[in-house]
């Protein structure tokens, strides 16, 4: 796909004298400036009557147009489709003429969303070209009241918005968009079609204020955040993950990926400052660990959950506290690092290095002290990871495990079955902590709080790792000591802290019976 601005819409105005040269560029200067088509731009302008829109468009598309807003759609035909369909596919059937349906549409050329609708109404489809605003304008009609009426559509429905595009001039710039996320404190974006743009906060959905975005207007944002080269990748891949940094608002990890035929975009807000230890929650008890010269510390625990925030943290204390050659590889870099007491040399993935097991391979070469690896995603990335921390190198990383105990019989079970002991052993005599966390929502409502599981590698814990016995690990946790304790004993402490609630506390818990015994206590 091109990211260069078609102009076939304002050529035909053009050559058929509909506007002048100057008007147009006027409309393409606040084209760029916005969301909307140019066609709809003209409209809101002022520079371009509804209904000559509408025949141009038609005669582009080589099909029937129309103007919304002063025709009538019969009930019967509307009820064809169900609610969610009409805003899934964005067409509003129209009528039925023996096996064919006329479907209104802002995207007459889509034949993919047209072959989708054929197929619900069980006939051929012919498209009926509208512009793009009246159609925000009828999903948001829509969306407000839940079904169309049932005796259908009429000029009398739409009363005065049939005259308003500013409601269908609401997509909000893609800086403005980074901005509401910087200033909101949440700690995602997400841009769907068929949504409107929304935030994460507190592991809570939140709708900003903003037209349903469509297939168009999330690839327009995702061309606006991607270079040519990345675009290009993007387009091989269907998936790209990157970072970007803005001077106003600060550092964004973005995810671009294709569902359902569209593009969706995820931004997450990276916090310029590195949090240290204690503003996170993290107990005093990890310093001794992180300061350690040889061994494994892994951080598990769900997506969300402030893995890498974790990881950034015990970096900047080995930066500030020892002098020590650190190595990083992350995809993408979240946490810029600036050199203190040692050298923190940081490698993203697609930019300085082409994969982890890349990165990894040629780690060894770089002189390292500390290896810190975003994620450990695969075998390759794993057995060098055991490697280092065995050859006398203190390695961090991250792992997607809903516990401690998970995240030992991840690491084994990727591995065959004839390499399986030389694992165990490896890990019984270099791992250091597994610390599995959880983000919970503050009893106050003001963020959410740290919840953790603690398995320091003890004598005992070592033992049962070497002998395959990792699930006789969480009978110890539950009784508890200074070697491990439970996610859910801390769960449970917070609770009696008045920092969570009990709903939140057993929401995260991971042994109901275990956990309602700890409050009985």
């Amino acid at each position: 796909m091109s990211k260069s601005k078609t102009k076939r819409l304002g050529e035909i105005l053009l050559e058929q004298g509909l506007i002048t040269e100057e008007l147009l560029e006027q409309g393409l200067r606040r084209q760029g400036q916005s969301a909307k088509r140019l066609g709809s731009t003209l409209v809101k302008l002022g520079l371009l009557e509804v209904g000559v829109l509408a025949r141009v468009l038609a005669q582009q598309a080589g099909t029937a147009g129309c103007d919304l807003f002063v025709i009538r759609i019969p009930g019967e035909a509307l009820a064809k489709l169900s609610p969610a369909k009409i805003k899934e596919f964005r067409v509003l059937p129209a009528g039925i003429t023996g096996q064919k349906a006329q479907v209104i549409t802002a995207d007459p050329g889509d034949r993919e969303v047209l072959d989708k609708v054929s197929f619900a109404l069980g006939m051929s489809v012919q498209p009926v070209v509208i512009p793009e605003y009246q159609m925000v304008v009828a999903l948001k009609k829509l969306d407000e009241l839940g079904q169309f009426p049932k005796d259908g559509l009429s000029p009398a429905f739409w009363g005065e918005t049939s005259a308003d595009i500013d409601i269908a001039d609401g997509y909000p710039d893609i800086w403005e968009l980074c901005g509401t996320l910087a200033k909101s404190r949440a700690s995602d974006l997400l841009l769907v079609a068929g949504a409107p743009p929304s935030i994460k906060q507190h592991n809570e959905l939140v709708r900003l204020k903003s037209p349903l975005l469509t297939p168009q207007q999330v690839t327009k944002y995702a061309q606006e955040l991607m270079t040519d080269q990345q675009w290009s990748q993007f387009s091989k891949e269907k998936a790209i993950d990157f970072a970007l940094t803005r001077p106003e608002f600060g550092r964004f990890r973005i995810n671009v990926y294709r569902q359902r035929s569209s593009i969706s975009i995820a931004m997450r807000h990276i916090i310029e400052e590195i949090p240290s230890m204690s503003t996170l929650g993290l107990p005093v008890w990890i310093e001794p660990f992180v300061l350690k010269s040889q061994g494994l510390i892994l951080v598990t625990g769900p997506n969300g959950h402030g893995k890498t925030t974790t990881l950034a943290a015990m970096v900047d204390l080995i930066n500030s506290k020892s002098a020590r050659n650190i190595i990083t590889i992350e995809d993408p870099i979240e946490y810029l690092h600036r050199h203190k007491n040692s050298n923190v040399n940081q490698r993203e993935v697609g930019l300085d290095t082409k994969t982890f097991y890349e990165g990894l391979r040629h780690v060894f070469r770089e002189a390292p002290d500390v290896i810190m690896i975003g994620e450990m995603r695969d075998k390759e990335s794993i057995a060098i990871a055991l490697e280092a921390a065995d050859t006398g190198h203190l390695v961090l990383s991250s792992m997607h495990a809903n516990n401690s105990v998970m995240a030992i019989n991840r690491i084994v079970d990727v591995f065959p079955a004839e390499s399986q002991q030389q694992v165990r052993v490896q890990l019984a005599d270099n791992l250091l902590l597994v610390l599995n966390q959880r983000l919970a929502e503050r009893k106050d409502g003001k963020g959410r709080v740290l919840a953790y599981e603690k398995m320091s590698n003890s004598y005992r814990v070592a033992n049962q790792i070497r002998e395959g016995k990792e699930h006789q690990i969480r009978s110890l946790m539950q009784s508890g000591s200074e070697d491990f304790s439970s996610l859910d004993a801390h769960l449970a402490q917070l609770f009696r802290a008045g920092k969570i609630t009990k709903d939140t506390a057993t929401h995260y818990c991971q042994d109901q019976k275990a956990f309602k015994d700890l409050l009985a206590r």
